[in-house]
């Protein structure tokens, strides 16, 4: 069922949606940034010889051993353990991303967008179902939109009748 909020209440709720939001969107840099390291790990792996180990690369250290892989590591055993070590820290970043969006959904708040920090709190305006719509940056709620019509069709909370 869904929780309908008025202006006032939204507006208290922002401090901590804020915090999801803000949270959501630094794991969604972490997790370009731990996908474009595995990518390159792939890549180095299929290419070896620059010093750097793959392990290395995972961890994001400094330049490795010699050319070719880790002393002592089976060729191509550093490709699986780069992997796993990546695989396993975007699991936790993703694990943590879908913790975030589920006290959103607790809250009734709809997630819109990450990246832009945008969401929607459910309300009834005269029986009518709109969402209050609220982005990072604003300091309270401006602006709704109904139903169907999106970001693009926000309109100031004057409006609301």
């Amino acid at each position: 069922m869904t929780d309908f909020y008025d202006i006032d209440r939204a507006n208290a709720r922002l401090p901590e949606v804020r915090r999801v939001l803000e949270q959501l969107r630094s794991e969604r840099l972490d997790l370009i940034a731990l996908r474009d390291r595995l990518a390159a790990a792939r890549r180095r792996a299929e290419a070896p010889g620059d010093g750097r180990t793959l392990v290395d690369e995972a961890l994001g250290g400094a330049a490795g051993g010699a050319a070719g892989g880790a002393a002592g590591g089976a060729p191509g055993s550093e490709v699986s353990d780069s992997a796993r070590v990546l695989d396993a820290r975007i699991r936790a970043v993703i694990d943590q991303m879908e913790a975030a969006v589920a006290r959103l959904d607790a809250w009734s708040v709809q997630l819109r967008d990450i990246e832009g920090g945008l969401a929607d709190f459910p309300a009834l305006v005269n029986g009518r179902q709109v969402w209050l719509c609220w982005q990072l940056g604003e300091d309270e709620i401006r602006f709704w939109h109904d139903l169907t019509s999106g970001f693009g069709g926000r309109r100031p909370l004057i409006e609301l009748s």
